[in-house]
């Protein structure tokens, strides 16, 4: 298994022997293999007396503080147990550096397919399926929001009391800690910054019901089934908080790809033909909800700056030299494109 990349970061005899403390199984680990996905965290899948699993730990040089984000992940993987919330299903977890170098846990593995990774002979031939697939992301998210997060064992998880109102200052802060790469341009790139920003604070609603936040939910974060259209699991809980559940569904309609297939990011999904528009996920929402969606432009507007600001990131530290480019510059265009489009949903409200 040399060059692989994740020897390093997984000592197997530890591994093994905390497995044992736990009562997870006996015997060598088997058939250890990298998986894709897992954005900058590693996920690693093996076997051992017969089960399968799925280990998730931060990369070496994680940009926070890795451990505590794993433990959070973690969290929450545990409270969605027993939930209709599609997940992966929580096994153990360790918070003991000692163990790994850093905090870890091992989950059930998911069987299904992330779309921008290739479809499967069933979803890629039959549209009526690839439009059921994106009613099955917005009922997915329904399910989470309907989860009361104090009665799983999230109460202090986050601070939903004034969560809407320090959005924005939040995410100035951030751009504005890119200064300190080396190289980075400025937010002047980013167009219409301000005008966003003082629009968000204007209009920020007053009042909201607060639930779980994945805080990242988009195509590349969620797996399909197989046989099926439904999706088999969210993944990649790693912005997961107690705040407003309609920032999610902003999140998904900004990067909802357009008739090219292509979303945010890196997100490219093919064939595209058949999925659901933007405006129909929409509807699908609102009939499966009570909450109010009269500010809808407003979540949209905040998951545009937020995505927008932390794409510009990637471009930031691939100018001080810290990351490749291509995928930076990648990321750069969708932040512009972003701003462009809040400044102009901005500009057909007034």
């Amino acid at each position: 298994m040399t060059g692989t990349g994740w020897e390093p970061l997984i000592d197997i005899n530890r591994l093994a022997a905390w497995m044992d403390r736990q009562g997870l199984g006996s015997g060598a680990i088997e058939h250890p293999r990298r998986l894709a996905g897992g954005t900058q965290n590693l996920l690693l899948r093996f076997s051992r007396e017969g089960r399968e699993y799925v280990l998730r730990r931060p990369p070496m040089h994680p940009r926070q503080d890795g451990s505590k984000t794993i433990a959070r992940e973690a969290r929450v993987l545990a409270a969605l147990a027993g939930t209709s919330v599609p997940h992966a299903g929580l096994i153990a977890a360790c918070d003991d550096v000692s163990v790994l170098g850093a905090g870890f846990y091992l989950m059930e593995p998911v069987a299904g397919f992330n779309a921008s990774a290739g479809m499967p002979a069933l979803h890629a031939s039959d549209p009526g399926i690839r439009r059921q697939m994106g009613f099955a992301m917005v009922d997915a998210l329904l399910r989470l929001g309907e989860v009361d997060y104090r009665q799983v064992g999230l109460d202090g998880f986050g601070k939903p009391e004034g969560f809407l109102q320090r959005q924005v200052e939040r995410w100035l802060s951030q751009l504005q800690g890119y200064q300190d790469y080396q190289g980075w341009p400025g937010a002047e790139g980013l167009p219409g910054l301000n005008i966003i920003a003082q629009w968000l604070e204007q209009h920020c609603p007053a009042q909201f019901a607060p639930g779980i936040l994945h805080g990242d939910y988009h195509l590349n974060n969620v797996m399909f089934s197989d046989t099926t259209a439904q999706v088999a699991a969210i993944v990649d809980w790693e912005l997961t908080t107690i705040g407003d559940p309609l920032l999610d569904l902003g999140w998904l309609l900004v990067t909802w790809p357009g008739a090219d297939g292509r979303g945010a990011g890196t997100i490219h999904v093919q064939p595209w033909e058949g999925f659901a528009t933007a405006q129909e996920l929409v509807e699908r929402y609102r009939n499966g909800t009570a909450r109010n969606l009269d500010n809808l432009d407003w979540y949209i507007v905040l998951a545009g700056f937020k995505l927008g600001i932390l794409l510009e990131g990637s471009y930031a530290r691939a100018c001080a030299g810290k990351s490749t480019m291509d995928t930076a510059l990648t990321h750069h265009a969708s932040a512009v494109r972003l701003f462009e489009q809040a400044r102009m949903r901005i500009a057909k409200k007034s």
